[in-house]
């Protein structure tokens, strides 16, 4: 089931929250969180029953396991059912995300012909498989204590952020679970929520799938893409991944306000970054928060020297490619992510600082084209976008402008007749419009934290949704988050 979906949005929805603060309402906790974690799996289970029983069985098993480290006295001990755990988690992961990876470049390099499983990618078990070691990993600090099964099924399953994250942690959710206070309706988070939830579709339904025509054409559609072309189609990538995924957050974050339920922040102006480290710390930030927690830090830091600091940062990295896809290009996506934050590391210690319009190009260009390697389905894709970014396929304008900068022929320059994408004009001011509200325009965060109850914020939320609503109406297929895919 689908946040921008009519059966999620006024059926689903709607059901779930009166439900849980009518049972909350005659003391009925035991019977609400019940009621939650069951809504929880049906939400999962629309997607494919087949699967219900395997995030069952995750969580199930890993909530033995945090029992069992509670118990467990001895330091060998308790070390031994952590990596226990962690290995339980990580294979699992890796039998479904992995097998057919591995079995293609076994064949590939030793010219072997094992047959591919073709097993089909459980949704969500990236995002529940980490947060699943965090609770582990917490509980074995003892910085978590839980006792309740049904405290652990509603923290693992709770549907809101179940699928795409945030990834939260235990000590997050479930102190906000018992407060007393967050089981009777709040009028003001309601507000919030809708207004959240209003911001988060509008950015799905009306810019994230626009942005995906052109870049669905140009990655999976056409053979070769010319100089202008090629920018566009990796620009149009970047803007929807973004305000897919940050529209998703937002949504998640809405509703589970609608439960009292605070997740935390994902997104905080990313493409306003000046260098790849502050890009880091604004997106996909509980990601970016668990690698420096439970992998960056325990490898040692920066505390064993700089060439061990450098391999610790470009280990994190493939390991953040990995973890988002199965392919070459991921890998390659996570190295170059790696090797620029080797590189900015190494240039602050000259003290040499650039002047923003200069950081925030270089910033902005270097994310664009990792993305190229990140929405690549094939090797051969990124490559074919990236010789148009260069030149390499010649370049296509209007046959007017053409005609006056014909003299460059000369120079190298190769000109085209057509062009491959259509609604190239229409594209560029898709660009250039979305490139200015995320430079100097507040994001959805910090319209929540400016948020004031009135008619005319209620007037502007209500127009929002309209036209979100009014998009998915006359485009009833509704299309996927991308990060439903990892």
């Amino acid at each position: 089931m689908l946040f921008n979906s009519f059966e999620f949005i006024f059926g689903f929805l709607p059901l779930v929250v009166i439900v849980y603060f009518v049972l909350n309402k005659y003391r009925l906790i035991v019977f609400s969180r019940i009621w939650l974690i069951m809504s929880s799996l049906f939400f999962y289970g629309w997607w494919n029953i087949i699967y219900l029983p395997l995030i069952i069985a995750s969580f199930t098993i890993n909530f033995m396991f945090g029992k069992l480290l509670g118990k467990v006295k001895g330091s060998s001990q308790r070390k031994f059912v952590l990596t226990s755990g962690i290995l339980f988690n990580v294979l699992l992961l890796g039998y479904y995300k992995y097998t057919d990876f591995f079995i293609g470049n076994m064949n590939y390099f030793f010219s072997t012909n094992l047959p591919l499983l073709k097993l089909i990618l459980p949704l969500a078990i990236s995002f529940h498989t980490f947060q699943q070691i965090a609770y582990l990993v917490d509980t074995y600090r003892n910085e978590v204590k839980e006792h309740s099964f049904l405290n652990y099924a509603l923290f693992v399953s709770f549907f809101p952020q179940l699928i795409a994250g945030p990834i939260v942690h235990h000590n997050e959710m479930m102190p906000q679970f018992g407060n007393m206070r967050n089981k009777l309706v709040n009028y003001k988070n309601i507000a919030l929520a809708i207004g959240l939830f209003s911001i988060g579709l509008f950015k799905k339904v009306v810019i994230a799938d626009k942005f995906a025509f052109w870049a669905t054409n140009g990655f999976d559609k056409t053979n070769v893409l010319t100089f202008f072309e090629a920018w566009i189609v990796s620009f149009s990538y970047t803007f929807q991944l973004y305000f897919d995924f940050s529209g998703y957050t937002d949504m998640a974050i809405g509703i589970a306000l609608l439960f009292n339920i605070k997740l935390p922040v994902n997104f905080n102006s990313p493409y306003k970054s000046l260098s790849i480290q502050d890009f880091w710390r604004s997106w996909h930030i509980t990601l970016g928060n668990f690698l420096h927690k439970y992998i960056y830090l325990p490898l040692g830091g920066n505390r064993k020297g700089v060439v061990r600091t450098y391999v610790h940062i470009l280990l994190i990295f493939l390991i953040s490619g990995l973890w988002h896809g199965a392919g070459w290009t991921f890998i390659a996506w996570g190295f170059l992510h790696g090797l620029a934050m080797i590189i900015h590391r190494y240039w602050r210690s000259f003290k040499i600082k650039l002047p923003a319009v200069v950081a925030w190009l270089i910033t902005i260009n270097f994310i664009n084209i990792g993305w190229v390697f990140f929405r690549a389905k094939e090797w051969s894709d990124a490559v074919k976008v990236l010789k148009g970014m260069i030149g390499l396929s010649g370049v296509w304008v209007p046959a007017p402008i053409q005609g006056k900068i014909s003299f460059l022929s000369s120079y190298g320059i190769k000109f085209v007749n057509s062009a491959s994408i259509l609604g190239v004009r229409q594209a560029i001011c898709m660009i250039l419009l979305f490139l200015i509200i995320v430079l100097f325009f507040k994001n959805s965060i910090q319209m929540l934290n400016a948020f004031k109850p009135n008619v005319f914020t209620a007037l502007k939320i209500a127009l929002i949704l309209v036209l979100a609503l009014a998009v998915t109406l006359v485009n009833p297929t509704n299309s996927e988050f991308i990060y439903f895919n990892f």
